[in-house]
């Protein structure tokens, strides 16, 4: 009699745990790619805010225009105001592509909030008393953010207008304009990023004036 052709027991499990092994390895494999990928989307997107970042703030720095503005409670603020850690001023190139009735400049400024930069924009120019600035998040994960400040004798300081020449006269006669800026930015990713901005030396004046109407 002819004897009947099949697997034994043994020789299905054997199949079954080399298939499991080989399923295993390509899991893992597959798991390890998509990890792999994930993260470098993660890091993709860190990159691309932290130089978003400095071009946003190159860009502001400049079309700082020598516009000063007034407070929430109508005291005068100049036009580049700096501190070690916090910048506001005063940027020319305030899109208007609905042809609105508004100036063509904007009150913006950067700062530190824990470990995330901001930057926040002012609605108006000179501020009523409910007036706020609408902040965007532009990049998480910072550790530090830096200015420095340098004028006509080209001097470095930490603070503009520079403090020696607000205690020795009034802000309307005090310098108004560095020549440059520079900021640096650390990450806990990419470390320290600076950058040193030249700023115009001199406006038209018909480049910074408002419309009729506007403050």
């Amino acid at each position: 009699m002819r004897r009947a052709c099949g697997f034994s027991l043994v020789e299905l499990l054997v199949a079954v745990a080399v298939f499991a092994t080989m399923a295993a390895l390509a899991y893992g494999g597959l798991d390890s790619v998509v990890r792999t990928r994930a993260e470098l989307g993660r890091q993709q997107e860190q990159f691309e805010a932290i130089m978003r970042s400095i071009a946003l703030l190159e860009r502001d720095l400049r079309q700082a225009a020598p516009r000063p503005v007034r407070g929430n409670y109508g005291e005068p603020l100049p036009a580049f105001a700096g501190a070690p850690d916090r910048l506001e001023i005063t940027r020319l190139g305030f899109a208007n592509p609905q042809a609105e009735v508004r100036s063509n400049l904007e009150r913006v400024f950067y700062a530190l909030d824990r470990d995330t930069l901001l930057r926040g924009a002012y609605a108006v120019l000179d501020r009523a008393p409910t007036t706020s600035p609408q902040p965007v998040r532009l990049r998480e994960g910072v550790e530090a953010f830096r200015l420095r400040y340098l004028d006509a004798g080209s001097r470095w300081s930490d603070a503009w207008p520079p403090l020696d020449a607000t205690v020795a006269q009034p802000l309307a006669a005090a310098p108004a304009w560095p020549r440059a800026v520079e900021f640096r930015i650390t990450t806990r990713d990419y470390g320290e990023i600076t950058r040193v901005v030249e700023l115009v030396s001199a406006w038209p004046a018909q480049a910074v004036e408002a419309p009729a109407g506007q403050p």
